[in-house]
């Protein structure tokens, strides 16, 4: 069975109550619960992962992280936060991971502050998806998932 890793940077763990007029209501808890009701409709499994720290991030697309479960990933969802616009090292990450990564993002960055406009991050991953709200990590999800079912049938 694939497995995707779920991986949600800084400040994401008070979704639902962090400015939810500009976030929303749904919190971070409730978007995993969405994501493993959806990989089981895909024939997947997610582990969902949430850091405020980038080194863990990090030791996390590398898989070596403690907290995760042993085992084989095969793609990751990735919103990596205010470290979308700030890090070169977890951009580097997901360039080096060896995974597909999808980067999402609740809000559309683009319209947002201008230092929030550009991702260090977009370059690496194989796409992006922002502006859906909680929505953003579903269709970040089947993103990964078609990513990894067209190279199977490749």
């Amino acid at each position: 069975m694939l497995r995707i890793l779920v991986l949600s940077g800084p400040n994401l763990q008070a979704l639902g109550t962090r400015e939810p007029e500009t976030y929303g209501a749904a919190t971070l808890e409730s978007i995993h619960q969405g994501l493993v009701d959806l990989a089981r409709e895909l024939g997947c499994e997610v582990v969902p992962f949430q850091s405020n720290h980038e080194g863990v991030l990090i030791d996390a697309l590398y898989r070596t992280h403690p907290q995760l479960p042993p085992g084989e990933y095969h793609g990751v969802v990735l919103n990596p936060g205010g470290w979308t616009h700030s890090s070169v090292a977890l951009r580097d990450a997901v360039a080096g991971c060896g995974l597909p990564v999808v980067e999402v993002h609740l809000t559309n960055t683009a319209a947002r502050e201008p230092f929030r406009r550009g991702s260090l991050i977009a370059g690496a991953a194989r796409g992006v998806v922002q502006g859906f709200g909680a929505d953003s990590y579903r269709l970040g999800l089947r993103a990964v998932m078609g990513i990894l079912q067209r190279a199977a049938i490749a």
